[in-house]
């Protein structure tokens, strides 16, 4: 009652701000981009009123894995092969040393925290797998958020597209290492009473998102009315999430390979991205209230640990982009790509992938408390997203001149 009670004096209390002073306040469309409120409100649900207990989370963990799913098709949608071949070789490189200097930094920094203070190794559990999707997700980022943040920063519109580019690809490869994370460290869950090594593991999740996107090309096919494929693709995302799910695989995996089959083979391949972005953002909402309902603080170290990696991995991708630049000698990147590429959230589906596979992590080792790197995830999401246009701009503003030397006095 006591809680209820603060609620709504909160809520009589925000009728009485002054209202339009915030809305010309810069900083308003920065914090809603990272989704902080919509966090705090699942704190406020799940810690704080306890109306997302852990029992209804748990009771809820199919819906959770259709929302994962959903985002995971998202992204998968904007993986067509006649886009794709465009990068060049270059892109590539720069984008896969970028990401694996970002990767193996970050994962070493938190190694050594862990090992400096063990109550971190006790929050990032199971450790190992937890240490590895820590520096995988480091490496993603949000191309829309990014393409925000350097036009605001006063990027042009080239590099805008340029940095957009690296954020897509940062993406696609954290996304990668975090699926071969899981397919090294997932539990070993008997199915059909064989236990599932790593590579079964991906051959399984592989074959079933390509069986569901075939299923959908099926469906497609019988009827392609525009409600009919609706129907057809929610369907198919709920089947393939629901697969990647009660298998002990990955919704997120699963119905991306769905959404790839999809986009390149499909007719509708149009209609599809469009359905599916349409639902993007309630249920990338729904995510971060999930995720806030989850989050716990099992160490005070968090609190430090948590800047700390989010630093490392924002100068670990400003560091390896300026050194690819300057040695494959690239013309049309900017030369601050790596610092834009901090920022990983937003509202679309592609700018949820952090925290869908960090949700993802926690639905797969929910039993070993993975609590810890939720929160660990999410709140790094949440900072690199507020830091990344002040330091953006910061990195573009000229440096300042040195006076001339002035001449000696001469006296007489």
């Amino acid at each position: 009652m006591l809680a209820l009670a603060l609620v709504a004096i909160a809520g009589i209390a925000a009728t009485r701000l002054p209202w339009q002073s915030w809305r010309r306040s810069p900083n308003r469309d920065l914090v809603l981009a990272t989704g902080l409120p919509l966090v705090l409100t699942g704190v406020l649900l799940g810690p704080g009123l306890g109306v997302l207990d852990g029992a209804l989370l748990r009771a809820l963990a199919p819906v959770t894995a259709l929302a994962i799913g959903w985002l995971g098709a998202v992204f998968g949608a904007r993986l067509e092969w006649r886009v794709v071949r465009r990068i060049s070789r270059v892109d590539w490189g720069l984008g896969t040393a970028r990401a694996a200097v970002t990767f193996a930094l970050v994962a070493l920094a938190a190694w050594s925290l862990s090992r400096a203070r063990p109550a971190l190794g006790s929050a990032w559990a199971p450790t190992l797998p937890g240490l590895l999707t820590l520096g995988a997700l480091a490496v993603v980022s949000g191309p829309g958020a990014v393409a925000q943040t350097a036009q605001a920063a006063g990027i042009s519109r080239r590099g805008a597209r340029a940095c957009r580019l690296a954020a897509t690809l940062d993406t696609l490869l954290g996304a990668l290492a975090f699926t071969l994370t899981l397919a090294l460290y997932h539990p070993r869950v008997p199915v059909g009473g064989a236990t599932l090594g790593w590579l079964r593991w991906l051959a399984l999740a592989s074959g079933s998102g390509v069986l569901v996107g075939m299923l959908f090309l099926s469906l497609s096919r019988l009827r392609s009315g525009r409600d009919d494929l609706g129907l057809a693709l929610s369907g198919v995302v709920l089947f393939g999430a629901g697969v990647g799910y009660a298998a002990d695989l990955s919704p997120f995996v699963v119905c991306t390979l769905a959404a790839v089959v999809i986009v390149n083979l499909s007719p509708h391949r149009r209609r599809v991205q469009e359905l599916l972005l349409d639902w993007a953002h309630p249920i990338y909402a729904v995510i971060l209230i999930i995720v806030g309902a989850l989050l716990v603080l099992p160490t005070a170290w968090l609190l430090l640990a948590i800047p700390l990696l989010a630093a490392v991995g924002i100068a670990a991708k400003w560091g390896a982009a300026r050194a690819a630049l300057r040695w494959l000698r690239v013309s049309g990147w900017p030369a601050n790509v790596g610092v834009a590429t901090a920022a990983s959230g937003g509202g679309e589906g592609e700018e949820g992938v952090a925290l869908a596979l960090a949700l993802n992590f926690h639905l797969t080792f929910q039993g070993a408390g993975a609590g810890g790197i939720l929160t660990t995830i999410t709140l790094g999401v949440i900072l690199a997203q507020l830091a990344a246009p002040r330091l953006i701009t910061r990195a573009r503003a000229p440096a300042p001149l040195t006076p001339p030397p002035q001449a000696p006095e001469v006296t007489g």
